[in-house]
């Protein structure tokens, strides 16, 4: 397991795919449609109330703060690789007309950009799904669950870009490893603010006062990846990495 995820890691697209990945995840958690919900998110996750998780109850119930957030990211993770998943196997069956789906969904990208970045005000609508389950621990990875098939309008556009990356690798495991990154990179914060909730408030609110500027960055990182896509920069970037990083590194072992 450890040599083919060594394999998969190394190779030029993953190199490049990857970090995107990871911050789209980060980016998404730090957008105007997450951090406001968080206190809700974990109260249902958790089964304690709002007034538990503001006294700092919380933090003296931390193993189930801790239990109830791993379970929440459990619950999306499942639909984000799944996602992935038949991405990279559709991208492998549609592999003879690749250069044309990279264009299109190079351009789709861009567009998500822009919607993620607030320019496009059709595409600002929700689609999260609004019936929530009992509170709980039992509960909680069925509200992840939930909340990753619900895709609010400023996770959608990073989500969409992942899977793009995803269709583009045209294999499921690819296209899993990329989700499943993406995922780490939203649920990550999700356990730290479990773990210490006051604390990872007050650091959260500090980007909660610059959030225009983290959508607007957002947005700018996916358009900048559609544009590679649209033009075909990102196949040349791949190349360029096979070449002269992952083949020496390759040589000098």
């Amino acid at each position: 397991m450890g040599e083919w995820f060594q394999q998969q890691a190394s190779s030029g697209s993953l190199v490049l795919a990857v970090p995107v990945a990871l911050v789209a995840g980060l980016v998404s958690f730090f957008s105007p449609c997450v951090i406001p919900l968080l206190p809700g998110y974990l109260s249902y996750a958790t089964g304690l109330s709002g007034a538990d998780l503001a006294s700092g109850a919380a933090g003296e119930r931390r193993g189930r703060m801790l239990l109830g957030s791993v379970l929440f990211v459990l619950g999306f993770s499942v639909v984000f690789v799944a996602l992935g998943t038949l991405s990279g196997a559709l991208g492998a069956w549609l592999v003879t007309w690749r250069h044309t789906i990279t264009w299109v969904l190079g351009l789709l990208t861009i567009v998500l950009g822009l919607a993620f970045a607030g320019l496009v005000p059709l595409l600002q609508r929700e689609w999260r799904v609004h019936s929530v389950p009992a509170v709980g621990l039992a509960a909680a990875p069925l509200l992840g669950f939930l909340f990753g098939l619900g895709w609010t309008p400023c996770i959608g556009p990073t989500l969409a870009a992942i899977t793009t990356l995803s269709l583009n690798e045209a294999t499921a495991s690819r296209g899993a490893l990329l989700s499943g990154v993406y995922a780490v990179g939203l649920g990550v914060p999700f356990i730290v603010a479990g773990l210490a909730y006051r604390r990872a408030l007050g650091a959260f609110g500090l980007v909660r006062r610059h959030q225009v500027l983290v959508t607007r960055l957002g947005g700018l990182m996916l358009v900048a990846v559609g544009v590679l896509l649209v033009t075909g920069w990102w196949d040349q970037a791949v190349t360029w990495i096979q070449i002269y990083l992952v083949s020496s590194t390759e040589t000098s072992l």
